[in-house]
């Protein structure tokens, strides 16, 4: 059955083992309510929240449905770090719905708002003064024996690995089709832009502006010559294979949340996403003062320059 699209609706996802993440939802739930938009919730996440749907004027919508749970809804709004961003951005692949994380984490790039930021949240959501911007994604395809055996997806990256601490991985790196290197690793990181701030940054791999469309390739404790960190273009396939004499199996993770088991001789293709990310955005600040907030970085004694010091621009 259609829905009336002149309803606003909102789905509202929440980390809601944390008691501060079910407060901030419960006041969003309040908050969008009273100005008649629909909240959308998992069934499982309102039971969690103690919400009764009809105390709420337009009642709240609840849905068993994972997959299908951002269906006709303008954005998601989710409640939580880094790691429950990505679990929405899971939930909504398939549909494009916008994500707005408001962030209870450490760093918490991937979200837009912080946990002090309910009530302006709110008033961009209801006064639509938001925009969107679409993110790179990777698709991520696994071959045995010539046969794709799964296929997913990842938004900051996936990394293929060793399986057992003791054993090291045995693979060969190929881009566009023509091998590289063989390493002897620990694994191999694929990131996109967005991820290039986390397992990537870590990983001791280049931090790369959201407007940069490419894929960086990192080696984990690498025994090789040339292993390091390299940027390649977004129209470029990537190909891990693990060599059919290595020693015990990897495994690929994606976004740290999906693994895939890998035998010897595994191939693991690594491509750009055919469906991007969409992250809800409520400000226009530079990535590079995301940056500084973020990792709060020193930028004490800049000056800017001198067409800045005559307007008197801030840092």
């Amino acid at each position: 059955m259609s829905q009336d699209p002149t309803v606003r609706r909102v789905l509202v996802l929440a980390h809601t083992g944390r008691d501060e993440a079910r407060d901030v939802a419960r006041s969003f739930c309040k908050g969008l309510t009273r100005h008649g938009i629909v909240v959308r919730l998992l069934a499982a996440e309102a039971a969690d929240l103690e919400i009764s749907p009809d105390d709420y004027d337009p009642p709240i919508e609840l849905t068993e449905s994972e997959t299908d749970a951002s269906r006709d809804c303008e954005l998601t709004l989710v409640i939580g770090g880094d790691g429950s961003i990505l679990r929405a951005v899971e939930l909504t692949h398939g549909s494009l719905t916008p994500v707005l994380g408001v962030n209870l984490g450490h760093v918490g790039f991937l979200a837009e708002a912080e946990v002090d930021d309910v009530e302006s949240t709110l008033e961009a959501i209801i006064q639509r003064r938001y925009t969107t911007e679409d993110r790179l994604t990777l698709d991520v395809r696994v071959y045995r024996d010539g046969e794709v055996v799964n296929t997913t997806f990842a938004v900051n990256e996936a990394s293929v690995e060793k399986a057992a601490r003791q054993r090291m991985l045995e693979v060969v790196l190929e881009i566009d089709g023509r091998p590289l290197s063989r390493w002897g690793c620990d694994g191999v990181v694929c990131a996109t832009p967005t991820g290039s701030t986390a397992y990537n940054f870590s990983a001791g791999g280049p931090i790369v502006w959201p407007g940069v469309e490419a894929m960086c390739i990192v080696p984990l404790s690498a025994h090789a010559l040339f292993a390091r960190p390299m940027v390649v273009a977004p129209t470029s396939v990537i190909a891990i294979e693990v060599l059919a004499r290595t020693e015990g199996a990897g495994v690929l993770w994606c976004d740290g949340r999906r693994t895939v088991d890998l035998p010897p001789g595994a191939r693991i293709e690594v491509r750009r996403g055919d469906q991007p990310v969409r992250l809800v955005r409520l400000h226009e600040a530079p990535f590079t003062d995301r940056l500084v907030a973020k990792f709060d970085l020193p930028v004490e004694g800049w000056r800017g320059s001198a067409e800045r010091r005559r307007r008197g621009d801030d840092a």
